[in-house]
């Protein structure tokens, strides 16, 4: 036989693009269509639908940068489409095929009824099928005009990242509003053709199905009559019918494919367009849901089913009808989708709390797992946290993204720094908004890890990021591919039938420990400096309302704990921790509206606190330590002045000077207290720092505070990564404006460093030592105006560390400090909390912070021998692209060097820096509401229990990485304790001798126990 297939392949090609599909609608008739454009911002249907309406024309400019612009069209079905399958057809003016970063509409009826919304590949809206002829139809169209910051592929700063930057030139052109048939026979046929070109071109060439296809393709389009397409269509899917009716091999592969439609909650559009992109996909999903009874649609973030409830409540409506068939399963059970490192272990136990408890609360369903497939790397406290929550299962599919190494595992448990372990999937199809084409076909097969083990995956399918969701050619597809030789075989079904079978054919499926590192991205863990410390104030915050209302609702007549308030508060950050905005990758106007959403938080759980405190009674001035850690520290009084107190772990206590500590001395660029002896070299760095606990050891190898100022252009992505190239090109900040002594008292010295470098930024670091304490502050200010830099703090330590420790959620992981392996060397940039502790034996360092995240640990030996590990903060970033200003202005944080340090010193220090003690006005001398005798137990959370019954809930965890034995005593009567899952649910009663509970935690282990007032 010749080889005729470039031929076939090229002639098929042809007739199906420009033939077959453009005979898809076999007649129109175009709407009449005027328009108003709202002023501002987005108006509500009722605002719009009593507005005046001009006439508009087809091919007409329309819609400025993040406008809105109501359409009104009309038309009446002609009599002769009786019987006919009859749509609305409307193209905003489209650009290319992504739903989510362009022109988008909702279209209702004149009642205020959601109907459809319209998208690239998704024109459609149903009218009649069948048509009786003569239907009227009036629809109100809400189109919304964002703009494509996409535009270029990101390779330039656009200004239309914020609506008071993009100007008002209009960005999309109207295409088409009609009333169409569709030819069902022709459409059918446009699938048919799709799946088996795409199915047949990635077989193998020595496949016989693949030439089984190629010339039935032939035969069919010697079917198809040019002049006739819809009169010859079914004649040429008959030939096709036999190729399509093959069954799939008895082994191949089985992919269980859900609908998804991944809405971020922010990122190339603000959170009020996200409100409205929730409305518009789910409207699409429940009108494809009516058509396939076989659909199902796999929906996370309960934010956004909140959002629908408050705003579209006949979309609401329609998706509790859709979970009742069990076509829309909730899944994730998470506030939002949130960043996978940077949220605190509470506030991710919070995310877990709000969803799960919002999915039960309105359709009865309890979610079985975490649903992540977008968020940029995991903390290795996932697999505890999950479970703690009821969780069964974990799917995200990101980590296909790295830039290195490929993980080794599709399907597999993940152990966290517990032991606990969770049944985990990342589907082989790396997308979670596949279409079921042949090329994701082939990859899911292909790339599937656990052949001859496992037989199964899952596969999102549907447009997202920016919405859209399933289309029914997508669904279509389903349909073909759920038996066909040469495919994978296609089911539709809901994950946790998907996770079931899964488990049950691969029970012993392997074991990934730790963290799942992200190769890529690592500039998320500091971009959006300001947004990063909103959301770390935020959480301790939070920890401080809670604390205190605690406190002043068990020991303060008529006090009233604010249940309602610090519910909303809570779902505000965890809202922002969405993994576009806590990670900086997002426009402009989403960053600039989560700073000043932050300062309101801040503000308003300053008054919770106050008023709290103040609930306590009035009088003398106290110091309140939010603190799980006794503290003995330097604060200042109203007036100013420096104070030595002493105050219990979650307590209170007098100001009231306690007996100070060797005072400090500063003599010209010297700070001694009798721990540590600091001297500050003529440029601003240390020159040196001793331990004189250690018999005067020298803790620096080099210069200490090196500010080392870094060019930082990433090879793409510019607000989300930070490509190894950036350590080759450096200028280290060594020219200082002044260095002067600005304090010495006897419980402090300070000593100020100016600086100005770069285009124009300033930096001032006061350095603070106080009496009592080894630990050294640089108090940090900086007017920041670099662009495509990044700015480091490095510590060179004479210790050789073989690993350094950073802070997580509720506890620590280590990492090696050296490069051996390829995944060791991908480790250029990793996050962490509020600490990193590098140490050898007998001797450790840690470097605490207030507000960032990002930070590398590098091993050098010098010339002398010795080893130097050098740890380096990221302090602030510059990229341009999608926020052109990122960065820009103002930032102030704390950092601080602790010699001498243990773990335990690390966890003390990182709470105390970031949980200033409070001083107020306050009679009260109530005890803490819990405290705790035993090393290594750490209380993270006190609170009253959300069923408003009077309970307190603490939530404590083993914080050193050993086993921890402890009592928890209780600073009132005490009837009864319970170990309670997240949600606050007892699964067993706790021991209760002589009014305390016994605690025994293992390694990492996180314990909630509910606590019955007597």
């Amino acid at each position: 036989m010749h080889d005729e297939r470039r031929r076939i392949e090229e002639r098929a090609e042809r007739l199906h693009t420009q033939r077959i599909k453009t005979a898809v609608y076999a007649a129109t008739v175009p709407l009449t269509v005027e328009a108003w454009q709202a002023p501002g911002e987005p108006v509500p249907f009722e605002e719009a639908a009593a507005a005046s309406y001009e006439p508009f024309a087809m091919d007409t400019p329309w819609g400025p940068p993040w406008g809105t612009t109501w359409f009104r069209m009309r038309g009446q079905v002609p009599a002769e489409w009786a019987g006919r399958r009859v749509e609305a057809v409307i193209d905003l003016g489209f650009v290319g095929d992504w739903p989510g970063n362009q022109a988008e509409a909702l279209v209702h009826l004149t009642d205020g009824t959601p109907l459809k919304a319209v998208n690239p590949l998704n024109q459609y809206v149903a009218i009649a099928n069948p048509a009786t002829g003569g239907e009227e139809i009036d629809y109100l169209v809400e189109a919304a005009s964002n703009p494509d910051i996409l535009a270029n592929n990101f390779s330039e700063p656009t200004p239309m990242g914020d609506i008071l930057t993009a100007g008002d030139k209009p960005l999309y052109t109207f295409r088409r509003a009609d009333l169409a048939v569709l030819d069902e026979e022709v459409f059918h046929l446009d699938l048919d053709l799709q799946v088996l070109r795409e199915l047949m071109v990635h077989l193998g060439e020595h496949e016989p199905r693949r030439h089984e296809i190629l010339h039935a393709l032939d035969r069919a389009m010697d079917a198809l009559d040019l002049d006739d397409v819809s009169g010859s269509a079914a004649a040429v899917r008959e030939v096709l019918a036999p190729v399509l009716a093959k069954p799939a091999h008895a082994s191949a592969h089985t992919v269980s494919g859900v609908g998804h439609a991944h809405i971020d909650s922010a990122w190339l559009w603000p959170i009020r367009e996200t409100k409205r992109k929730t409305s518009r996909t789910f409207s699409n999903v429940t009108s494809l849901a009516d058509e396939y009874d076989d659909f199902i649609f796999a929906c996370s973030q309960a934010q956004q089913y909140e959002w629908v409830r408050d705003n579209y409540p006949k979309v609401w409506a329609r998706i509790q009808e859709s979970v009742k068939k069990g076509q829309w399963a909730p899944v994730g059970g998470m506030w939002v989708e949130s960043d996978g490192n940077l949220p605190g272990g509470e506030a991710i136990a919070r995310q877990l709390v709000h969803g799960k408890r919002f999915f039960i609360e309105h359709f009865g369903i309890e979610t079985k797992g975490v649903w992540l497939p977008d968020s940029f790397g995991y903390n290795a406290a996932y697999p505890q946290l999950a479970k703690l929550a009821g969780n069964e299962w974990f799917l995200t599919q990101k980590i296909s993204w790295n830039q290195t190494n490929k993980f080794p595992h599709h399907t597999f448990w993940w152990e966290g720094i517990d032991g606990t372990r969770i049944f985990t999937h990342f589907p082989p199809v790396d997308t979670y908004n596949a279409r079921f084409s042949g090329e994701e076909m082939d990859r899911a097969v292909r790339n599937y890890q656990e052949k001859g083990a496992g037989t199964r995956s899952l596969a999102p399918f549907g447009w997202g990021d920016g919405g859209g969701g399933p289309t029914r050619e997508i669904m279509e597809r389903a349909r073909r591919l759920a038996d066909l030789e040469g495919s994978p075989k296609v089911v539709v079904e809901h994950p946790d039938d998907f996770f079931a079978k899964a488990r049950e054919e691969y029970p012993d499926a392997p074991v990934w420990n730790g963290e799942l590192y992200l190769e890529l991205h690592r500039a998320t863990y500091t971009s959006q400096a300001r947004t990063k410390q909103g959301n770390r104030r935020s959480e301790h915050k939070l920890r401080e309302a809670e604390l205190w209302a605690t406190t002043a609702a068990l020991h303060a007549p008529g006090y009233a704990y604010p249940y309602e308030k610090l519910d909303r508060l809570w779902k505000t950050v965890l809202l922002h921790q969405f993994h576009d905005i806590l990670p900086g990758s997002s426009i402009a106007w989403v960053h600039r509206e989560a700073e000043a959403e932050y300062a309101r938080v801040a503000k308003e759980l300053e008054e919770l606190t106050a008023e709290a405190v103040t609930a306590l009674g009035g009088g003398a001035a106290r110091v309140f330590n939010t603190s799980p850690f006794d503290r003995a520290e330097v604060v200042r009084t109203a007036e100013g002045a420096p104070t030595y107190v002493e105050v219990p772990a979650s307590g209170s206590a007098p100001l009231a000077a306690a007996e100070s500590p060797q005072a400090v001395t500063v003599a010209g660029r010297v700070l001694d207290n009798g721990l540590v002896r600091v001297e500050v070299a003529e440029d601003g760095t240390l020159a040196s720092v001793r331990d004189l606990r250690a018999g005067g050891r020298e803790v620096l190898a080099d210069k200490g505070n090196l500010l080392r100022l870094h060019t930082d252009l990433p090879n793409y992505w510019d607000a989300w990564d930070i490509d190894k190239h950036y350590k080759n090109r450096y200028t280290d900040l060594l020219d200082a404006d002044s260095v002067a002594v600005v304090e010495e008292d006897p419980l402090l010295g300070a000593i100020r460093v100016e600086r100005s470098f770069g285009k124009g930024s300033k930096l001032t670091q006061t350095i603070t030592l106080r009496a009592g304490s080894p630990r050294i502050d640089f108090e940090t200010d900086i007017d920041w105006h670099e662009a495509e830099k990044i700015l480091k703090a490095g510590f060179p330590v004479d210790i050789r560390a073989p690993h350094s420790s950073a802070e997580i959620q509720f506890g620590h992981i280590q990492r090696p400090t050296h490069t051996n392996t390829s995944w060791e060397a991908a480790r250029f940039e990793v996050s962490g909390h509020r600490w990193v502790h590098i140490a050898e034996p007998g001797y450790g360092v840690a470097v605490i912070n207030d507000s960032t995240y990002g930070h590398d640990v590098s091993r050098t030996v010098r010339e002398d021998g010795g080893t130097t590990t050098r740890v380096s903060l990221s302090l602030v970033r510059a990229p341009r692209i999608p926020d052109p200003e990122a960065d820009q202005g103002r930032h102030r944080f704390v950092y601080s060097l602790l010699p001498g340090a243990s773990i335990e010193d690390a966890v003390a220090e990182g709470y105390a820096l970031n949980l200033p003690l409070r001083v107020a006005d306050s009679a009260g001398t109530p005890e803490p509401v819990v405290s705790v005798a035993g090393e290594g137990v750490t209380v993270e959370a006190v609170k009253l229990a959300d069923d408003e019954s009077g309970d307190v809930v603490v939530r404590l965890y083993e914080s050193r990485g050993g086993r921890a034995q402890g009592v928890l005593r209780t600073g009132f009567p005490l009837a009864g304790a319970q170990v309670t899952d997240l949600l606050e649910r007892p699964l067993e009663d706790a021991d209760v001798e002589a009014g305390t509970v016994p605690v025994s935690l293992r390694p990492f282990q996180i314990l909630t126990l509910r606590l019955r007032r007597g």
